[in-house]
């Protein structure tokens, strides 16, 4: 048993803070260091022995994506705050510009750590027959191969654009990535500075011959240097170097658009020219070239970093090889519920039975799908009514909402527009849904729906029963694959007129009165919440077992921390389970000695919302009160959202969530960073007894309770304790 295991581990002892005001802002942790400490975990599971070669390549990959991404957003946002002179203070009592420097500073160390593990991971994959090669290591046969790539598959994409006063520097999008150069005509000896884009359309790294069972790549840079010549007759190369660039890549719409689509799609565009916020540049770049460059982007020293190593580390999922898969996690096929099978795939007669809980990916995402196609193509269903916050490219939800306009169903489809990033597609994904007949709406200006609800109105006999589909993720049948998640399916009447009121609430505007299950973000969801903790705390002053299991991917809002601070001097034992950003300090003496926080990092990402509270009976316990929820508890998604948040009352659904899925989350060791009072996490993987609890493999190996049908439920473990061997 490790420190990791909180479901079996006692408490540590907290730590005292001589001289700390733990009532002011040092009781929290700064957000965006923390999400920065998030983003190094990822990076190390690109390190870590136990994944497989090509799943840390690409952990690598997403550790470049993340940054990326933080940077167009909370870096630009805070840049904004500077700019205006606004003296916002963050909840720690950090300025603006104060939270920069620190930002900037961790970030440089991230950013030369994956230059570090690209090395390290490039010998790996060298001893493995996956060789990334330069052009000094080129044969004939490979300069006769890459010639033809070259003038087939490349050349005709490419723009050279020469910089000179008839010339001026182009624009460079959001991620730009390109070749400057210093060139010298041959003939007088006229210098001329030139750019070449790399296109973004084309792959990052090329194929080269190879030996069966082997896999060469030349980067795309490399190949375009290799053929200046075609480029640019006449010239030779006196120095060149690769830059890349990010983008302020939020939007700013105007609260009083007519029409919201269009408004949206000029806002994109927008965006795409948004002020440089971060330029990489490779190490060794001529002087003049480097002073254009900044000049022309409008840069500083403190904006620019340069690498020596690969540019654009993101673009190394490239890599990850469909023909090796023996270098990759083993195939994991998601299951289908016995109870829908003892139905023969009818999904409304599986959940007329009872109400029913999928544990995504472990169970298939396809039954979700299912729920809608069928309820498109069966004659005795109405209406159905759907919310839209981030789907795939072509989306078999949106397919099947079509198919059911196109039917002559009732079909309203709530899409958000404002999924950042997601933008552009749901402005297809809706324009398609109107050409179908659907009624779509796009809910406010001001809040951002992130609920997750579908409704299917059926005709049975003399009756209209409602059959509801609440979520903690996204419709979208790709990422369902990788994200844990909750699905709920269930035809309880309240259930289905709490998302009906939700729906009318959306789409008129209206807030929704007499909800009598449903808790909705902004209005009752954190109220909810406190008063939940608060009990907790009366249960503890009156001498009842008292306990709270929390597992989301976010902890920021201050009321939230602060009341769970308060449980935690009541006497209340606190065990979180936070993916990402944590604002909360845990084990200090006088303000939470009885909270403890951990981080799941692994082959799955953590993404369904759970908490579940003693109710003075201790966890776990059947007389607990238990919540599923598409918010995380951060500020946005409490005041600025439209979230729900579902009180499970079925008892299997209940001892699923609290026994399986809740329990194997608190105990957990393989993949669990432990949060320390001073903000550092820690991973133990050297167990006394040389095995670690995995819940992702328990999950994988296990069914789940809720969706067992004829087969019965004794042959599924509350918990296993089936271990990874030590890496």
């Amino acid at each position: 048993m490790t420190q990791a295991d909180f479901l079996s581990a006692p408490f540590a002892p907290p730590v005292a803070l001589p001289g700390v005001d733990l009532r002011g802002p040092a009781r929290f942790f700064n957000r965006e260091l923390s999400w920065l400490a998030f983003n190094w975990r990822v990076l190390d599971e690109a390190s870590n022995p136990a994944v497989p070669l090509l799943e840390r390549l690409r952990f690598l990959s997403i550790s470049a994506t993340n940054l990326d991404e933080f940077y167009t957003v909370r870096v630009a946002g805070h840049r904004a705050l500077m700019r205006g002179g606004k003296p916002a203070m963050s909840e720690d009592g950090h300025t603006p510009a104060q939270q920069l420097v620190m930002i900037n500073e961790n970030a440089r160390r991230l950013l030369q750590a994956q230059q570090t593990v690209f090395n390290k991971l490039k010998k790996e994959m060298d001893a493995q027959g996956i060789t990334i090669v330069t052009r000094s290591k080129l044969n004939a046969r490979d300069l006769k191969f890459l010639e033809d790539y070259f003038v087939n598959k490349v050349f005709p994409v490419l723009s050279p654009l020469a910089i000179d006063p008839a010339h001026p520097f182009p624009f460079i999008p959001n991620t730009g990535f390109c070749l400057a150069l210093e060139l010298e005509r041959a003939t007088d000896h006229r210098a001329l500075q030139a750019l070449l884009p790399i296109p973004q359309q084309i792959n990052r790294f090329v194929p080269l011959p190879a030996k069966d069972g082997e896999a060469r790549f030349l980067p795309l840079e490399e190949l375009l240097l290799l053929h200046l010549s075609m480029l640019f007759p006449g010239y030779t190369d006196r120095g060149h170097c690769t830059f890349r660039v990010l983008r302020d890549s939020d939007l700013e719409v105007e609260d009083e658009a007519e029409d919201l689509v269009r408004e949206f799609e000029t806002a994109l565009k927008r965006r795409r020219r948004g002020e440089v916020i971060r330029m990489k540049i490779s190490a060794g770049a001529p002087h003049d070239l480097r002073a254009l460059i900044m000049g022309e982007l409008g840069v500083t020293d403190d904006d620019v970093v340069e690498l020596r190593g690969l540019l654009g580390v993101a673009d190394l999922k490239e890599l990850v090889l469909d023909s090796r898969k023996d270098l990759q996690w083993p195939k994991f096929t998601p299951r289908i519920p016995e109870r829908v099978q003892d139905h023969e795939g009818d999904m409304f007669a599986a959940i007329r039975q009872k109400d029913m809980l999928l544990h995504h990916p472990y169970e298939t995402f396809d039954m979700v799908i299912r729920f809608l196609e069928q309820a498109a193509r069966d004659p005795n269903v109405l209406a159905i009514k759907q919310t839209l916050y981030r789907t795939s490219h072509d989306s078999p939800i949106v397919a099947a909402l079509c198919e059911a306009a196109e039917a002559g169903k009732s079909v309203t489809a709530l899409v958000e527009l404002k999924a950042r990033f997601d933008e552009a597609a749901n402005i297809r994904q809706s324009r398609r849904l109107e050409r179908a007949g659907a009624h779509v709406v796009y809910g406010f200006m001001t809040l951002k729906t992130h609920a997750k609800i579908s409704t299917v109105v059926r005709r049975e006999g003399d009756n209209l029963v409602t059959y509801t589909h609440y979520g903690t993720g996204n419709y979208h049948p790709i990422t369902a694959r990788i994200y844990t998640d909750l699905s709920f399916f269930t035809c309880d009447p309240a259930l289905g007129r709490d998302a009906t009121k939700v729906f009318n609430y959306l789409s008129g505007y209206v807030q929704p009165e007499g909800l009598e299950n449903l808790a909705i973000a902004p209005s009752t969801l954190k109220p909810r919440l406190l008063e939940l903790i608060a009990a907790e705390g009366d249960h503890a002053r009156a001498g009842r077992p008292a306990e709270i299991w929390v597992k989301v991917n976010s902890l920021v809002e201050p009321d939230i921390i602060d009341a769970l601070y308060a449980a935690s001097a009541a006497g209340v034992k606190i065990s979180l389970v936070v993916r990402g950003i944590c604002a909360l300090r845990p084990g200090i003496k006088g303000l939470s000695e009885n909270i403890r926080v951990k981080s799941i990092v692994g082959r799955f990402l953590e993404h369904s919302r759970i908490v579940c509270f003693g109710n003075g009976h201790g966890l776990p316990s059947k007389k607990a009160r238990v919540f599923f929820s598409s918010a995380d508890w951060m500020g946005r998604n409490l005041s600025r959202r439209v979230e729900t948040l579902v009180e499970a009352h079925n008892p299997t659904v209940k001892a699923q969530i609290v026994s399986q899925i809740m329990a194997a989350n608190m105990a957990d060791e393989a993949q669990s960073w432990v949060l320390g009072p001073n903000g550092c996490y820690t991973r133990s993987l050297t167990p006394k007894d040389g095995r670690l609890f995995n819940c992702h493999r328990f999950f994988m190996e296990n069914p789940s309770l809720s969706g067992r049908g004829k087969v019965g439920a004794k042959d599924v473990p509350k918990l296993a304790h089936s271990r990874d061997d030590t890496p």
